[in-house]
């Protein structure tokens, strides 16, 4: 039977990055437990604490949104200029530094601004992490960002459940402890950060095992029209992020004769099955030309559960619930294998000498997102059974337009992407 160290040493062989990979890996469990506690809290603290209306907490997040799409390019462009993990953990003192500012005002115009400071490190701080995942764990990426991503869903529901039982408290003064939690978090992840190896640009890497060299590209991300519309697609693909956020539980309590307690129990199957599959996940894209593949399989997983939630919507609490349910695991199996293909592609798009803009470049179609999907499933909502079978079945075209548009970039010709896709579409099945 092997000794507890001996354990230990092989799970840890197994992540890519060697040390680095495994400290950040600690990064982004620490970061997610802070995270969590905020985001369960967050509401709750700016009406109670700082006693803020509807109106003025909904314009604080929205503002932190805005603040963040300018935070993702910008961030990139420094981290080709200036030491990674340098500039990363500056972004995550910045984070900590807004916790402060929250903690010391509640005058709203402050507010505002700390808010747009938060969101402007926040988003800045995911791409430069996944920058420093692609360059410390090369052509095993892929399998980097879905331990990474388990890791933080992990962190995520650690810190949620933490919030909540705290929270049975039930004085004001916990919110401020919990806010006080979520900023020393970014401080420890920061501190974790600068043990961390300097992780130098490489040259631009496509993870294949044989097949044709890839296209030119122009030098800057803004000049280039392939990866710029490429973004555009990512913006839609992207939008399976606010289902879980605001469609499906507003759906299921308004449009659905589901019972209110499915609600919660959905979003725990969605953080339980990202946990346990996303790994396993990740090996049907371990190379570009398989991640471009899965787009064909994602693009029935987007218009299944479009039609799961149309169907969510007919009589009876017992039909309302297994399509939910069905819609929740077809929206969770799209949420994994978008992530895989997108860390995937956004990386193998990008040149080695201006990786960092790419990237940031990247970051801005989940920066708009955050700010438009909400308004589009909403949309969704109001139009009824129709607006979820359109719902899925435009951001199912979206992959097809994908898988298309970056043929080329990666040099795949027709007969070959046609004979990936044929290979590859079965593979979330097994």
């Amino acid at each position: 039977m092997k000794s507890a160290r001996t354990w230990g040493t092989t799970v840890s062989a197994r992540v890519p990055g060697g040390r680095d990979g495994r400290r950040m890996l600690g990064v982004a469990l620490v970061d997610r437990v802070g995270s969590g506690l905020w985001a369960a809290t967050s509401v709750l603290y700016f009406t109670y604490v700082c006693h803020l209306g509807v109106a003025e907490v909904g314009t604080l997040v929205a503002t932190a949104g805005i603040a963040g799409i300018a935070g993702a390019p910008i961030g990139g462009r420094l981290a080709d200029r200036l030491p990674l993990t340098r500039v990363l953990a500056a972004f995550q003192l910045l984070r900590a530094a807004t916790v402060v500012g929250l903690l010391v005002t509640s005058d709203y115009a402050a507010l505002l601004l700390i808010s747009a400071a938060g969101g402007f490190g926040d988003r800045a701080t995911s791409v430069l992490t996944k920058l420093y995942g692609a360059r410390i764990a090369g052509p095993e990426r892929v399998r980097y960002q879905a331990v990474n991503r388990t890791v933080a869903n992990v962190g995520w529901a650690v810190g949620g459940l933490g919030a909540a039982a705290a929270l049975g408290i039930g004085t004001t003064s916990v919110y401020r402890y919990l806010l006080a939690g979520d900023g020393l978090s970014f401080v420890a992840a920061a501190l974790i950060t600068l043990r961390c190896a300097e992780a130098s640009a490489p040259a631009r890497t496509v993870a294949t095992g044989a097949g044709p060299a890839p296209a030119e590209m122009p030098a800057g991300p803004w000049r280039d029209r392939t990866y710029l519309a490429y973004v555009v697609t990512e913006c839609v693909l992207f939008f399976d992020d606010a289902v879980f956020r605001v469609g499906l539980p507003l759906w299921a309590v308004r449009a659905t004769d589901a019972p209110h307690g499915l609600v919660p129990l959905l979003l725990v199957l969605n953080s339980v099955l990202v946990v346990a599959l996303q790994v396993p996940l990740a090996r049907f894209g371990a190379t570009t030309a398989q991640a471009r593949a899965l787009l064909v399989p994602l693009c029935i997983a987007f218009a299944a559960a479009g039609i799961a939630m149309a169907a969510s919507a007919a009589h009876g609490a017992a039909f309302a619930a297994v399509f939910l349910t069905v819609a929740a695991i077809g929206f969770t199996l799209a949420e994994m294998l978008h992530a895989t293909v997108s860390w995937e592609l956004s990386v193998a798009l990008a040149p080695g000498t201006a990786q960092g803009a790419y990237l940031g470049v990247h970051g801005l179609a989940q920066a708009t997102q955050r700010a438009a999907g909400p308004i589009v499933v909403t949309a969704a909502i109001a139009a009824g059974p129709v607006g979820w079978a359109a719902f899925g079945t435009v951001i199912a075209a979206t992959c097809l337009v994908q898988h298309r548009l970056v043929r080329d970039r990666l040099g795949c010709p027709p007969a070959v992407a046609a004979t990936e896709s044929a290979t590859a579409a079965p593979a979330p099945s097994r």
